[in-house]
């Protein structure tokens, strides 16, 4: 059985809790974790120890929270108030956790769902998605990540080109899969509004409500959005749905007949806005 996860940032218990009810088995079973496995929750490096233990059965993107672990850790990012990741850093196998997370993928397509942390602008298909994930992947996990890290951050070009080059093409793709909620019909793309869809600003969408968006016909899974809350469409799956925050953690079986939606009440270990 193949299950999709939402962002579990660091939030240990309530992952156990989850493999016990869905009575999981690694020789059976799969897990799509879609990124934000750190950051803010009590026990982030608990999490990587779990999922490293489950192996190929546990597929886990990388979310925006999992890039500034890597940042923080080589220096080009300092810790947040709110950061949770000194169980991490101050391990002395720190760097074989380090190494394990940049070899996470930032894209999946398997069992017909294309699999993301944030969102995929309107000019990209699947192809073209999975195409310029690897790009990056293959430079997080490189001989010179530092270097990649120090320009990956900054919200411009907001608005994805295809002859964008160096820099600005990695921060791009980077921000489209780990950040992006809004973009304009351009899709031109926001970083400011946090808000769920009914609270859009004024001149911009969903990303995945997009009018003509190449993904339109490809079902497409993601998390990192906590306020939009569960998303289950057929074409559409939204599963941040606040772990952290004191919401649930959620799974969703997509074999079989019947796709099951399995939700785990967390309690809370930040308060939204910190």
């Amino acid at each position: 059985m193949n299950y999709l996860v939402g962002d579990l940032q660091g939030c240990c218990d309530p992952l156990e809790r989850l493999l016990s009810i869905i009575g999981f088995s690694p020789s059976r079973d799969r897990l799509y974790l879609l990124g934000d496995l750190v950051n803010r929750g009590p026990d982030s490096l608990g999490v990587l120890r779990r999922l490293r233990d489950l192996g190929d059965s546990a597929m886990c993107l990388l979310g925006n929270h999992d890039l500034h672990l890597l940042a923080v850790a080589h220096g080009v990012r300092r810790a947040h108030r709110s950061d949770t990741l000194e169980g991490i850093l101050a391990t002395p196998d720190r760097e074989a956790w380090l190494d394990w997370v940049r070899h996470r993928p930032l894209a999946l397509w398997e069992h017909g769902w294309l699999m993301v942390h944030a969102g995929v602008v309107p000019q990209w298909d699947a192809v073209q998605t999975m195409a310029l994930a690897a790009e990056v992947e293959a430079l997080l996990q490189g001989p010179d990540l530092r270097e990649f890290l120090t320009v990956m951050y900054g919200n411009e070009p907001a608005r994805w080109q295809d002859d964008l080059e160096g820099a600005d093409r990695w921060r791009c793709v980077i921000n489209c899969l780990t950040r992006v909620r809004f973009c304009t019909l351009d899709g031109t793309m926001d970083f400011s509004a946090k808000e769920g869809a009914g609270a859009a600003p004024e001149g911009l969408l969903p990303w995945f409500e997009v009018p003509g968006r190449r993904t339109a016909n490809t079902p497409v899974a993601f998390g990192h959005w906590s306020t939009l809350g569960l998303i289950n469409r057929s074409d559409l799956l939204s599963l941040d749905t606040g772990c952290v925050w004191g919401g649930q953690l959620t799974a969703v079986r997509i074999d079989g007949a019947t796709r099951e939606v399995i939700q785990i009440d967390c309690p809370q270990t930040q308060k939204p806005g910190k």
